[in-house]
């Protein structure tokens, strides 16, 4: 029964009494010493160094009634203390009192103790959603102790595991009701504080969390520390969206009439464990300086960016602003080590110093790494929008104006342009590479190679929505730039060897002339072109059919129209070639096999 309730009971004002005027007594000593009495043996009966059972666990009905009792001997005490404030009844009333409170706050243990499988996360959320959503009764009501047959939502039943919790919170609230407002709400919320905060912390260590210093993570080898990340990861998904979320609700339903408690108890049990979780992060930054790190610690930025409005709802208490002010702090943290590593990626790009040249020309190792990386960085690009949105690109390095398509860097995205930018740096680098050729016309089949390998890269992956079509087609125009250098020079004493004409009459002396002057310099493309690769199928196929329609038609013309009288062979008065050996020595290029294959074995 309310406070209220019951001090009608024991106080009446007088019909004659001035308004204003204490009230007059209307039960004689004899009532008050009988309702002493009930309370007395209620409360004595259930006293835990008494009883091997649980009040209630074992008898709900006088679980109520206990409850009762120790409400009406708090308003018995208030009116003993109106009488006489020395009287031997209160004295008596509070050592009753007193025992009565330690029952509760035993009783208050035990239910905590007992269902710490049952009030967890996930059914504490369940029972919250459930309470919420009834419509003829309150969870909390006192009159639910008496029966667990009214616990059904909308005339659903509930689940046995949502039963249990329900009935758990609902005895916690209730004794902690009854504890507060008799003035051992300390007592009351030290329990509770001790129990739920070694629940929460052991359900943090299950999930692989430890309390780690900065020294301890950089003494761990990467392998270690990366699979702690990956706990992490786990852990404040399941952390903030359901260990912290649920505690701050079981915290709300057992203290709803004080902010000032619920707020105490909530920080006590989460806020070390939860500003040890947020850290994390911040001292994982100072052990990645390589930029292949960068990849876990956008993860743990995104993961953070991702929970940080439920952290900051749950942990909205003044009392732990420091869980708040610790997760914006490593999400900065975390923010400045991306953007010190991509510099420091870039960095990498541009001091890169290997001057001995590839063999063959074909894609260097640089460029398969830096496209890599982009491609792995770009699934990134929600998190990066906040990382580098304001964070201006180089421009100042000198770059060759070649390397800057005009639509590369006009792009709204930050994101896009320092891909881009990325990319620029590195088609720098092979600029430079390029230069270590003694051959031009490899030097340029190098370019056409890595600039094919990198648009391939940008087409088949989600570069090429960001960097568009126009910086598709504007790479695309270079490399067939680099393919047609690469022709005028690695096959241009081949075509001079030959008549531009070759349907007008000559002398049968010149036109062996031309058919010998062709063979050596065929003889001399073909050796080193052979050793020449070109890993693209399609690339090398355009290039093979480019030369394949310069030489062909002007070479069979000239064979078929003066090959009367000559031999077809090895010696050097015939010709070597026939118009079909060319054509299958032209597939025999840009392969990679050297002089080994059985085609150059004719020469």
């Amino acid at each position: 029964m309310p406070r209220k309730g019951m001090r009608s009971v024991f106080f009446k004002p007088s019909p004659s009494s001035p308004p204003g005027s204490p009230p007059s007594c209307t039960l004689s000593d004899s009532l008050i010493n009988e309702n002493i009495e009930i309370a007395r043996s209620l409360i004595t009966k259930w006293h835990f160094e008494n009883s091997h059972h649980s009040l209630f666990t074992s008898n709900r009905r006088e679980a109520r009634q206990h409850i009762h009792a120790v409400k009406g001997l708090q308003a018995a005490m208030q009116y003993l203390i109106a009488q006489d404030s020395t009287s031997q009844k209160l004295v008596q009333a509070q050592l009753l009192m007193q025992l009565a409170m330690k029952q509760l706050g035993h009783e208050f243990h035990h239910i905590l103790m007992a269902n710490r499988d049952h009030i967890d996360a996930e059914s504490v959320s369940s029972g919250s959603s459930v309470s919420d959503s009834r419509t003829s009764i309150s969870v909390f009501d006192d009159e639910i102790l008496s029966s667990e047959d009214d616990f059904r939502v909308a005339g659903d039943s509930i689940t046995e595991t949502e039963r249990v919790s329900m009935l758990a919170m609902a005895d916690l609230r209730v004794i902690a009701d009854c504890m507060i407002s008799s003035g051992y709400g300390n007592e009351c919320i030290r329990i509770y504080k001790i129990m739920r905060k070694s629940i929460v912390d052991e359900a943090l260590r299950h999930l692989g969390m430890e309390n780690l210093s900065f020294s301890q993570i950089k003494k761990m080898d990467w392998e270690l520390l990366d699979l702690k990340i990956k706990n992490w990861m786990n852990a404040i998904q399941v952390a903030v969206g359901t260990l912290f979320c649920s505690e701050r609700t079981l915290c709300d339903h057992v203290f709803p009439s004080s902010e000032k408690m619920k707020e105490a108890c909530f920080a006590e049990i989460s806020r070390d464990s939860a500003t040890c979780l947020f850290g994390f992060p911040e001292l994982v930054t100072k052990c990645a300086k390589t930029p292949e790190k960068i990849f876990r610690i956008l993860d743990l930025y995104e993961a953070i960016s991702d929970h940080l409005p439920q952290i900051q709802s749950i942990f909205s208490f003044e009392s732990t602003s420091a869980v708040r002010s610790q997760a914006v702090t490593s999400l900065a943290t975390l923010g400045q080590s991306v953007r010190a590593l991509l510099s420091d990626f870039e960095s990498a790009i541009q001091k890169e110093s290997s001057k001995k040249p590839l063999p063959g020309g074909g894609v260097h190792p640089l460029t398969r790494y830096v496209m890599n990386y982009i491609t792995f960085l770009n699934d990134y690009d929600r998190v990066l929008v906040d990382i580098i949105a304001e964070w201006p690109l180089p421009l100042q390095s000198p770059l060759p104006e070649s390397c800057l398509p005009n639509s590369t860097l006009s792009s709204s995205s930050a994101v896009t342009a320092r891909i881009a930018w990325v990319i620029i740096v590195l088609l720098s680098k092979l600029d430079v590479k390029a230069e270590h050729y003694k051959d031009d016309a490899l030097s340029y089949l190098f370019l056409a190679n890595n600039l094919q390998y990198i648009v391939g890269k940008v087409r088949t992956s989600s570069l090429g929505i960001i960097l568009g079509d126009e910086w598709l087609k504007g790479h695309e125009s270079r490399i067939k730039g680099y393919m047609s250098k690469y022709e005028q020079i690695g096959w241009s004493k081949v075509l001079s060897s030959l008549p531009e004409n070759p349907s007008v009459e000559v002398p049968t002396e010149k036109a062996r002339i031309w058919l010998s002057s062709f063979d050596v310099a065929f003889q001399e493309a073909y050796r080193k072109q052979t050793s020449w690769i070109v890993s693209d199928p399609k690339l090398r196929d355009e290039i093979e059919g480019s030369i394949a329609s310069k030489l062909m038609p002007r070479y069979r013309e000239l064979f078929d129209k003066y090959r009367v009288g000559f031999i077809v062979g090895k010696d050097s008065d015939s010709i070597r070639l026939s118009p079909d050996d060319l054509e299958n020595y032209l597939s025999g290029i840009l392969r990679g096999k050297g002089d080994s294959g059985s085609r150059a074995a004719k020469y």
